[in-house]
């Protein structure tokens, strides 16, 4: 048997776990105003530099699949190697660099669209890098503050961010005019994110003691058939397509994935009601930090109720993710507000509860790679919905809700096979 890393066995530092959760919340929170100020503006910026709906469709929608599909390889990596805190810094920094690098784009002419596509591109694969092995530490973290409202407070700080780099951003065009100085003022709180991430490694290096299975799940996988010659390809292969991990994980991230497919990406919604004329550029920003809000809201609204009925919270995902088309892509503001505040509200529903839920249902040790895997399902939806939505945005939005509402039927059915199946 494999020995669990001394790292994994101790606390270090004088950190409470609550205080922990919230540093690592603040690091987010501070990367956050970085990325999620870059996705607010990322179709009217890829729109200024000659993009259609469809390459803005697609752009946003293959940004969001790596920084998903990609986390199939790095969550493995993260187990396999026990280097959670490196991939973790590693990934944070490619976000604090990328994203302002995105001012210079439109002073390139012709090579603007091809530079802010990769950058956007890159950033999303740091997002892919150290999402496994940070929501790892996480659920390690908050496992001494109740898995659901650990991951809830996490998220709620997290949003904080999301929706004070938009209206940073929404600033610095009303001040401006333009939308460039915007991305390179996002240089300061992506460096203030490192710094807090050194912070938190020196003072609370690991967060909480290991898992009673970690030490006997530690064996499964790759390092237990990493001796044997031959076996390292072999067994990495397997574990990247989570072929011993639960079924029930499987169905749950099918089920994931069919509803990211209909909760289509802010850059192609963004772009059609600036194309439209309903909100002008400069207010995108804004638009999307009540989005932010409205998700910080649902993800401390819906962890502590994780905590006391389990992953059929998420049920409430699916039929909210069907309305979304059907309000976003009218010419009436206030109906495209409504359908702003639903997909915000999805979102923080999804995303503050399936990280504790997927920590629910593999075992310890094999976290990061049941991130990695999950990420890789949801990647698959996100790139095939971002497509979809792109195409079909402009001319075609009756199909493109038809669409929607059939794949969230079926997401919700299979997630409510599983929700039963886990009491």
């Amino acid at each position: 048997m494999k020995p669990v890393p001394r790292r994994a066995q101790t606390i270090s530092g004088s950190w409470t776990p609550w205080r922990t959760v919230v540093v690592f919340g603040l690091v987010s929170l501070a990367a956050d105003m970085v990325y999620e100020g870059m996705r607010a503006m990322s179709g009217p910026l890829l729109g200024s530099v000659g993009a259609s709906a469809l390459t803005v469709g697609v752009v946003t929608g293959a940004g969001e699949g790596i920084a998903l599909i990609l986390r199939l390889g790095t969550g493995v990596w993260a187990d396999r190697a026990a280097n959670h805190w490196r991939l973790t810094v590693v990934g944070y920094a490619m976000t604090a660099v990328c994203v302002p690098l995105l001012a210079f784009t439109p002073f390139l002419g012709a090579a603007g669209l091809a530079v802010a596509a990769t950058l956007i591109l890159l950033e999303r694969t740091g997002k892919a890098v150290r999402s496994p092995a940070k929501s790892a530490l996480l659920a390690r973290m908050a496992r001494s503050t109740g898995r659901g409202q650990g991951f809830a407070v996490h998220k709620a700080l997290d949003q904080v961010g999301a929706f004070l780099g938009p209206l940073l951003l929404a600033a610095m065009a009303a001040l401006t005019g333009v939308l460039w100085p915007g991305f390179a003022v996002l240089a300061v709180p992506g460096a203030l994110s490192l710094v807090l991430l050194a912070l938190l490694y020196r003072r609370a290096p690991i967060t909480a003691p290991a898992e009673p299975e970690d030490a006997e799940s530690s064996t499964v996988g790759v390092p237990a058939v990493a001796a044997r010659p031959g076996g390292v390809l072999r067994a990495i292969g397997r574990a990247a397509v989570g072929r011993d991990l639960p079924a029930s994980f499987h169905l749950f991230s099918l089920s994931a994935a069919l509803t990211t497919a209909g909760l289509m990406t802010f850059g192609v919604i963004s772009f059609r009601f600036v194309q439209d004329g309903v909100v002008t550029a400069a207010a995108v920003p804004l638009v999307y930090a009540l989005a932010m809000a409205v998700e910080a809201l649902a993800a401390l609204a819906t962890g502590r109720l994780f905590d006391r009925r389990g992953g059929g919270v998420l049920l409430l995902v699916p039929p909210l993710v069907a309305i979304v088309p059907f309000c976003v892509f009218t010419d009436r503001l206030w109906l495209v507000l409504a359908g702003v505040v639903v997909w915000g509200f999805a979102t923080g529903v999804q995303d503050s509860t399936v990280k504790a839920f997927v920590a629910d249902l593999v075992p310890g040790a094999r976290r990061a790679t049941a991130y990695g895997v999950f990420a890789a399902v949801q990647g698959i939806g996100a790139l095939i919905g971002g497509a979809v939505a792109g195409a079909l945005a402009e001319h075609h939005v009756l199909v493109l809700g038809v669409v929607v509402v059939a794949l969230q039927l079926v997401a919700w059915l299979i997630l409510r096979g599983v929700t039963l199946a886990k009491r």
